[in-house]
Order: structure tokens, then sequence, then C-alpha cells
């Protein structure tokens, strides 16, 4: 009537929504299209940022891709607002690893939040850092792991823990020591959240250090009662594995129940009986069974795989396992404590947590102990349904190892209707292991109900389980046979209902008749011919070829069966044709056993049935009946005649081979395998792999017993070697970091610290056409003046004069001039009987003896790297060096020199080296270098092109400089060679060392500038230099005298200076009474990054004596913070390298 009121259901609908959606942020996922979100990030008010980046966040969760709105994003990270933070930091996380130069903006924002007062501000900046799975910020954030794992915070200090997983799997190997040492510092920890996750890290950085538990054992399991629950489950297989590999196992347990477990190093046995699921059949009540013991026992300590593998090739001597060393659960207090501590976790509300607690007292408990665990495993059946069938796959392995733990809850494991069919099997296969005289009658009522079932698996799988109580308590093996037969003749009676279900349950029937048949054939003759005689109702297939087979295999027990087999024969020769392909081959074996066997009157009509037999056999349709017919007619040749055979019957000895390898064959009853080769493979309690009976990734046997061996007294340092904490305190800062103020309050001409620029080293190589000069020392001349020269660092002021004659080019000053009178006698040890104050004796070791280092270009030899080895190129060798020279193109460039040699015997033409063409960008050229930012996605590779060689004969040499820019200073540039026509595609792999050059200073300003740069642009990291010792040696071994200090000293700048194009600026020597005493010694190179005109500031810093390998620390102050470290990471490298 009203159509202006009129509403439809798609409008009812809409309106409803809308209702339900006040309030709420629903409305952002309406329009993902919308516009208004990049005015939103650019607002001043964080109202309206927190809207657009929720608008972002909603369309990411939609799908869409908006890492178009990265830049506008990362900017935002330094906002003042924490919902503004919270999710900038989720925006990041998602979208770094896709943006990682952008991402690599936001780093320094991210260090600077990791010193706000807010603990969620720094524990999300941290949390942040660490999703950004980028390598070349690793050493970054370890640093950062590094300071959280110290901070005040719990929250805090617990997501370090949880950070530290994700760096570990970036898979950089230089940090494993250092990460190790976080974790060591966490699991000291006295708040059970961060020990919790501190567990966790463990098991996946370092599951196999043992150590760290042992420094903090009792601490943790004092612990482990108030850690969180996933906690306590990765902390009790730690503390489980620790007291095995360091005591043990305990006497008395499951685990030392077999005798042959005991005496494992003395000699052992067939291992056969381990594979027999056997028992005492007087042990009724089944206190313990050895056989499956044994296998538990081993296959936790080294895994099914190895056992099995081991059992199977029956190779006693290949197991390394000894088991010589247990111990006591009341005299250890170690193991007293861990069956303590787990306990109360028996009870714990969380179902992996008691399985976990259940685990440890089964492995470690005295047998007597172990029925505590029963009670909460049962409570854990009835509370929780979804944990019902993990439950059930743990109490089916002690069931079996163990059944009189729950002989008295057999009722427990009754099926209930509400069941799943897994968990249906579970609990049939447990009340078949826990069975005993007096329940037996109760479990047989259960399981005539089951049968009824109208799930016929699980019918089926009560029949199993029935033949399997038969074979347990051969007492009822007389009961179990009588109603398997009216089973199987009920379910044979069914063959208009016939279906695959209903087939499973007679096969498994006749299944269960052949088992108990097989205990004692001779008295079930009756048995086996009342089934021949109900062949004819019994319609499946394989229950058909179980009953042939029993014919076959028990044809000569007794006097009844023999009498049948014509009859049989003739009646199965009448239906061979319709059988099924399984039914025809155990008609030919039994058709095989029965002639070889036969006997009397019957066996001239057993030959002609049998012949018959074989010549409908090889005209069958299947392969597998025709190929089989076809060989036992060649093997029963002499049993059935055949003409095609008379050669073979004139031979007499192959005629006697023929019989005995059909003796062989069939003349033995044979031997079934187990029905359940896979109830072997048992794992630890409560891991995954016993669920899914294969070993899941991660999972590890127990450590072998008593393989934990160290001193537990020892000292836990909580330092993290690397690492350099911003405001952990003095405690932590390397020493001789910064310079004594005496020996840096006064400033040297730049002309006095240092002579040599490793710009000089290559002058003049661009002016011979490409050339460059090799440094070696022949080229240097020796008699030109000392290398290096001394001056007193600790009162500059005082000897400046001195100072300055010693750039006389005449080099006529010695040491005595340069040094003060009382830093030299310190030095010489002149006199050592001299009365001195203590204030003396503390400032002459105090004072340094600065080092001046004259030009040694000659000296320095730069890295050769190969571009293309003759192999390759037919010929040709390409190598390169980097060239301390700056580019006349632009500041950007790298300068390298080529040199290609012919090492063919045919002259090479138009050889030219170019860009390949996947390294262009569309709007680029090869005669422009455009400048852009570091970080930039548009940056690519540039090389200006180099001129051409047009002939290169054999055995000639010609050199060439190539300017190249690269992406970035850890990938490598994909160029072309060209050579006589061919295409060679090379790498240019670059080297960071050279994307700086020399930036020339003295000592003031380097500590000017030093002191701009502290915490997060400060790296410090350790190696050991060992390439004086063979110059030492040499040393001695000649008649030239040379100061071990200077020696050093040249080494090192040398090593610097050969591997990075750097300003050498001071060299400091401590000056003290001990001659053989460097620590202190301390070097400091300056300089500036091509792409940016950032200076770089390198301290090396070293301690030691000069005769042994030297703890050298290397810092660097940087601004550029991913340049930095990965110019460390080189530096650290090289310096540890020794020299060839």
């Amino acid at each position: 009537m009203f159509s202006q009121f009129g509403a439809t259901a798609e409008s009812l609908s809409k309106a409803s929504t809308m209702v339900f959606r006040i309030g709420t942020d629903a409305h952002l996922y309406d329009d993902p299209d919308d516009v208004s979100i990049a005015p939103l990030l650019d607002s001043k008010f964080d109202s309206e940022k927190c809207e657009a980046l929720k608008r972002l966040l909603a369309l990411i969760a939609q799908g869409f891709d908006v890492s178009s709105y990265f830049p506008q994003v990362v900017k935002n990270v330094a906002s003042q607002s924490l919902e503004v933070k919270k999710l900038v930091y989720l925006y990041l996380l998602h979208y770094a690893e896709k943006r990682p130069n952008e991402a690599l903006l936001s780093i320094n924002c991210f260090q600077k939040d990791l010193g706000d007062p807010n603990p969620l501000v720094r524990a999300r900046a941290l949390r942040t850092m660490a999703g950004i799975r980028l390598h070349v910020i690793a050493p970054l954030i370890l640093m950062a792991v590094g300071k959280c794992a110290r901070d005040p915070s719990v929250y805090v200090r617990k997501c370090a823990a949880n950070a530290l997983p994700k760096l570990h799997d970036l898979r950089l190997e230089e940090h494993t020591a250092p990460i190790e040492e976080i974790v060591g510092i966490l699991l000291n920890d006295n708040s059970p959240g961060v020990v919790g996750a501190a567990a966790a890290s463990f098991a996946s950085v370092c599951p196999n250090n043992l150590s760290l538990i042992g420094r903090n054992y009792k601490k943790l399991c004092e612990t482990l009662p108030d850690v969180e629950e996933w906690g306590q489950i990765v902390l009790v297989g730690i503390l489980l594995r620790y007291v095995v590999a360091k005591h043990g196992l305990v006497e008395g347990s499951i685990m030392l129940s077999s005798r042959s477990l005991v005496k494992y190093n003395s000699e052992r046995e067939d291992l056969e009986p381990h594979l027999a699921m056997t028992e005492n059949p007087g042990n009724i009540s089944g206190e313990i069974c050895s056989d499956i013991a044994d296998v538990v026992s081993r296959s936790y300590l080294e895994g099914p795989e190895k056992y099995l593998s081991r059992l199977s090739c029956m190779d006693k001597n290949t197991s390394s396992m000894d088991i010589s060393h247990f111990t006591s659960s009341k005299s250890n207090d170690d193991v007293k404590i861990l069956l303590q501590c787990t306990s109360p976790l028996l009870w714990s509300h969380n179902s992996a947590v008691v399985l976990a607690a259940a685990g440890v007292h089964w492995i470690m408990a005295p047998k007597e102990d172990i029925k505590k665990i029963v009670k909460p495993l049962l409570f854990l059946l009835r509370s929780s349904n979804a944990s019902k069938y993990v439950v059930l796959c743990n109490i089916q392995v002690f069931a079996k190892a163990m059944p009189s733990l729950f002989v008295p809850h057999f009722e427990d494991f009754f099926v209930n209707s509400s069941d799943s069919y897994q968990v249906k099997a579970l609990k049939l296969e447990i009340l078949s292991s826990i069975a005993t005289s007096s329940s037996i009658s109760a479990i047989f009522l259960e399981f005539q109900d089951y049968i009824r079932d109208q799930d016929r698996r699980f019918a089926a799988d009560t029949v199993a389980a029935i033949g399997l109580c038969s074979q347990r308590l051969p007492d009822v093996a007389k009961t179990c046979l009588e109603g398997l037969l009216a089973l199987a003749l009920s379910e044979s009676s069914n063959k208009d209902v016939a279906s695959a279900d209903e087939e499973a349950v007679l096969v498994q029937a006749i299944n269960s008749i052949k088992t108990i048949i097989k205990q004692d054939p001779p008295s079930h003759e009756k048995v086996i011919v009342f089934l021949v005689r109900s062949l004819d109702s019994i319609w499946a297939p394989a229950a058909r070829a179980m009953i042939i087979w029993m014919v076959g295999e028990y044809n000569n027990i007794g006097g009844v069966i023999s009498k049948v087999l014509p009859t049989l024969f003739r009646y199965l020769g009448g239906r061979f044709t319709m059988e099924a392909a399984e039914t025809k081959l155990q008609i030919l074996n039994a058709c095989a056993k029965v002639l070889l066997r036969a006997k009397g009157e019957d066996i001239s009509i057993l030959k002609k049935i049998g012949g018959y037999l074989l010549e409908l056999a090889k005209c069958d349709i299947s392969y597998d009946v025709r190929d089989r017919a076809r060989i036992f007619k060649n093997l029963l040749s002499h049993r059935i005649g055949s003409p095609y055979l008379e050669e073979v019957q004139d031979q007499p000895e192959i005629k006697d081979l023929t019989h005995v390898l059909t003796e062989s064959i069939f003349g033995g009853q044979t031997k079934l395998p187990s029905s359940e080769p896979l109830s072997y493979r048992f794992y630890l309690p409560g891991t995954l792999s016993q669920i899914v009976l294969h070993a899941a990734p991660g999972y590890e046997p127990l450590p072998e017993p008593c393989s934990l061996t160290y001193d537990e007294s020892c000292d836990f340092s909580t330092d993290v070697q690397g690492i350099k904490t911003p405001g952990v305190g003095a405690a932590h800062n390397e020493p001789n970091e910064n310079d004594d103020s005496e020996a840096v309050s006064g400033s040297l001409d730049e002309e006095n610290t240092s002579d040599y620029s490793s710009q000089e080293s290559m002058v003049g190589s661009s002016e011979s056409g490409g050339s460059y000069i090799s440094g070696s020392a022949s080229d240097v001349n020796d008699n030109a003046g000392p290398l290096i020269h001394l001056s007193d660092a600790d009162l500059t002021h005082r000897n400046v004069a001195e100072v300055s004659e010693e750039n006389d080019p005449s080099g006529s000053n010695g040491v005595d001039e340069l040094m003060s009178k009382r830093a030299l006698e310190s030095w010489l040890d002149e006199n050592p009987g001299l009365n001195q104050n203590s204030s003396d004796l503390g400032h002459v070791r105090k004072s340094l003896a600065r080092i001046s280092i004259k030009d040694i270009g000659g000296l320095v030899k730069p890295k050769s790297y190969t571009l293309l080895d003759p192999a390759n190129g037919n010929g040709l060798s390409v190598d390169y060096i980097f060239s301390s020279e700056v580019s006349s193109v632009s500041p950007q460039l790298v300068c390298l020199h080529v040199s290609f040699r012919n090492c063919s015997e045919e002259p090479m033409s138009d050889i030219l080296l170019f860009e390949e063409e996947s390294n262009r960008s569309p709007d680029s050229s090869d005669q422009s270098v455009s400048e852009s930012s570091p970080v930039s996605r548009s940056e690519v590779s540039t090389l200006v092109p180099m001129e051409e060689i047009d002939n290169l004969e054999p055995g000639q040499t010609m050199k060439r400089i190539l300017q190249v820019r690269f992406q970035h200073h850890l990938l490598p540039l994909k160029l072309v060679l060209v050579c006589n026509g061919r295409k060679h595609l090379v790498k240019l792999r670059p080297d960071i060392g050279y994307f700086v050059k020399p930036l020339p200073m003295d000592i003031e300003e380097f500590s000017h500038k030093e002191s701009h740069l502290p915490g997060m642009f400060e790296y410090i990291r350790r190696c050991t230099f060992t390439d004086h010792i063979s110059e030492l040696n040499d040393k001695y071994e000649s008649s030239l005298v040379k100061d071990n200090f200077l020696l050093i000293c040249e080494k090192l700048a040398l090593k610097m200076l050969s591997n990075a194009n750097l300003f050498l600026v001071s060299v400091d020597m401590p000056v003290a009474a001990n001659l053989d005493d460097l620590s202190g010694l301390c070097l400091r190179f300056s300089g500036e990054i091509l792409s940016n005109t950032m200076p770089c500031l390198i301290t090396l810093t070293l301690k030691g004596t000069c005769s042994e390998p030297l703890d050298v620390s290397v810092k660097i102050n940087c601004e550029e913070t991913v340049f930095g470290l990965n110019l460390l990471n080189r530096i650290v490298n090289f310096l540890a390298e020794p020299t060839p």
C-alpha cells in the first residue's frame, strides 16, 4: 500500500549490517579504492594517520597490494603516537622483504625507539627489526637483541628471546656464538616468562649446546612450575635431554629393564627375537614386556630408523651406544629435582604439558614409581575430546611395554559411541595389550557388541583384537576360535549384501583363525577341514586364498586333510577360471606343496589334477598367474612328468638340482612376517613423530647417556662477544677504545701523523694506458730510510720541535731523538732498579709512542680476483684488482685495473667488456652516469665504456681501466666479455673496502669526528691476527735486527691498506716495562664513502704478546649503519685470514 516504505530482503540485510557495524572499524573494508589515504598519511593529526593506516591494513587483509604507500608510511615511523607506531610496525613487517631498500630507511628510527622510556615501544621496535629478514642488517639486529636482553622490562627481554630464532634463521654462521651466549643470558633470567621464551629459542638455535643448561639447571627446575604452559613443554624436554646426557639412564627404570640393554657392550645374541611380539606365557599379569621395552629404549636413544636399519642388516658392531653408566633416582640430586618439579605438571590444564611430564617419568622414574602417570593420563581421556587421540597414541606405547600399568583400568578404554574411528582402533589395540585372565570375559562381552556395530571397519578391527587376545592368553584360544568360526559362517551367509566393509570382517575372521591355528596346527586339523567344506559359501577372494594356503601349508599334519585333497582340487579345478587372481596364485602354491608331499594311492590323481591346473594357468589373463604356472611346470617336472622336458629327464644331475630347489622353496612351513611393522617405530612421548610414526622435522632422539662432560663450576660470563650495547655501562666497553686524554691533548700536523694515503699507491697508473703498478717489496729501496718512525704522544706540545724534525727528508734522526727520555727508558727497560714513585710509574705505563709511517705504497699488494679463467675463456685469462684512484667521471664510480692475457697459441682479436642488457636501466645511457640516492630503487649498475683491444698475441698481456658503479656493495655486476666474436658471461664481484676513498685528517680531527658518532653509530667486533708470527720466526733466523712492535705495526698497516682504500691517521704504541706486551697498540684509519661522502672511522686495538696470536678489536664509527656493519665484517674476515 505504501510502496515508498517497501523493503526487500537485500536492503534489510544491508541495514542490519550497518547497525552492527556502528562503533567498529568494519567500515574500513567497504572502500578499497579510497583515494583519501595518501593525504591522511601526510596529515598533521595522529587520528587521521591512524585512520589511513587502519585502511591500509584492512586492504592488506583483503589481499590488495598497497606497497605503493611504503615511502609515506615509513616516514611516520618517527611519530610520537604509540598507536601510530604500532600500525606502522605492522605495515613494515608485511612489506619489508618486498621493499628492502626503503625498509632500511627506518632502521635508525628503530634504534632510537630501542631507547624509548615506554617498554612497549622498545619491544615493538625489536619485534619489527627482527621481522625484517634482510642479511645486511643481521649484525644490527644482533646488537639490538643483545641490548634488549639486559632491558629492565620483562616484556622487552621476552621479545628479545623470541627474536633470536628469527635471527638464527638467516643462517649467518659468524653470529652463532653471540646468539648462543644471549640465549645463556636469557636462560639465567629471574622472570618465568623470559625463561619460557628463552627455552624455545634454545630449542631452535642450539638444542645440542647442553652446557648452557648445566649452568642454570637447578634454577630452571625451580622456575619450571611458574613458566607459561607452552614454555613448560619445551623446557621439560630440554631438562630431560640434559639429565640423560649428563648422568645417563636411571637404574630400575623402563629404559634399563632389558637385560640385553644393560649388557649392551657385551656379546649379544641373535637380534631376531626383538622382532617378535611375544611374552612369557606364565607372566599373565603382564608386569613388563621385555622385548617391547627393549625396542622402546633403543628407539628413544638411537631413533627408530637407525635401530631398525641396524636390525635388518644384522650387524652387531655398528652401534656406538654405551649404556654402561647409569645413575639412581634416589642418590642423584639432578634426577630427583627433575622428577619433583615435573610431578605437579601431571595435573596441568594443558594436555601437552601432562604428556611432557609423563614422558619424563616414563623415561627417568623407577618402574615402581611410573604408576603415578596413569591417573593423569586417564583424566585427560575423560576431560579433553580434542586431545584424546594424541593421549591414546602415547598410552598405547606405555601399555605395550608395561601392561601392568593399565590392567586395573581396562574399563576406561571401552569404546564410546561418540568416539571417532581412529580413537576406537587405538582403544581396541590397548585392550588387547592389557587383557588378563580376570578381565578377558568382560572384554569379550564388549567385543561382542563391537562386532555388531554398523561401522564394519571397526567390527573388523574388533575381530583382529580377538585374535591378539588369543595369542596373549592361550587359555582362551579355544573360545576365541569357536566364536570366530561362528562369525565366519554368519558373515559368509550374507552374500547378497556383500560390500568392501562386510568382506573385511570375513577376511579378518579367517586371518585370526589362521593365526590361532598356526600356534598348534596338529590340534586344529578338523578346523581346517571345516573351513574347506565351507569354501562354497565363503565368497571373499582374500578369505578363500587364506583357506587354500592353510590346506597347502598343513596338508600332511594328519590323516583327514589328505583324504579331502583330491576332492578339493577337483572342485578348485572346476572353478579355477572364476577365481580371483590372488586365489589362483594360492591354488598354484597349494598344488605345488601337495605334489611334493603326496603319498599313497592318491598321488596319480593329484598329478593329473596338478598338470591340468598348470595348463589352465598358462592361458590365464593375469601375467602373474601365467608366469608362476610356467615356473612351477619346470620345477615340478620330475613330479608330474612334462613332455616338454624330456631332455631334462635324461640328465640326472639337472633333475636332482630341480628337486633340491623345489624342496627348498616348498618343503618347509612358511613363517609369516609380523602383521604390524609400524608398531615398532617408537618415538619420544608427547612428540609429533609418535603420532605420525615417522621422524617429523626437528625431531631428535635422546642424547647418548653420559656424553656431556664439562666442569659445571666454571663461571658463566654474560658478556656477548662482538656486541657493543649502548648504555650498558663502562664494564662492557672494549679496552683502549678511547685514547688517553694526554695522548690526544695536542694535535700533530697531518704530515706528522701519516705520510701515507692509499691513493698514492697507484699514482701514475692511469697514465700508462691502462696498466697498473704491481706493488712488491723489490720495488722499494730499503736504503732510502726507515719505514716507521716513533714520536712521543704523551706530551705533544713539549715535543713539537722533535716531531717537526721527523719530517726532515734526510731521515737521519733516529729513534732516540724522537722519544722522550722517560718513555724511552721505560721502553728499553734500561733502569729496572730505578726507584720511582707510584704516580710516575702509572704515568709511564699510560704513555704512548706515536708512530709515523712514511710512504709504503710500493709494499701494498692489492688482492687479485679472477674474472675469467683460461679453461672457460678458450685460452683468455682475465684478472682484475681494485684501484685506489678516484674516478674523474663521477665520485660514485669504483676504478678497477683489468688484465687480459692470451694463454693460447693463437692470436685473439676484438676483445671488449660491456654491461649485460638485463642490468641496464631504461633511462640510462653508456655515456652518462646519473647520481641517485644509495637506497633508491631506480639505481642500477653502470659501466663506463672500455677501450677495445683489437689484437692480443699469444703470451701477450694488456691492461685496461674500468670505472663501475655497483648497484649495491654486496651484489655482483653481470658483464659480457666478447673475444673473437664469442660472448662469455662473467660476474664482477664488488669489494666493499674500495667503496670508500682516503679522507686525510690528523688525530685531533679524528677524535673530534669520533666523538660525534657514538652509540648506535659505533660497531665493534673481535678477531685474531696471526700474520706476524711467521715474520718473527724469519727475523730470528736471519741476522737482521728489527723491532717486534714496528714489524707488527707494518704488517697490520699493510694488511689494512691492501684490502681497503683508507688513510692511515696514526699508530699509537704503548710504552711499558714489558717489551713483549702489545696490549694497547692502536691504529687509526679514515675514509669517506663514495656515494654520500659520509666519514668512516676505523680503530684497531691490539691485545696480547708479540710471539702469540693477537686479539684485535675492530671498531667502526659510521653514520651509514648498514655500510658500516658490512665493512666491519669485511675487515674482520681479512684480518683473521692468514696471508699466503
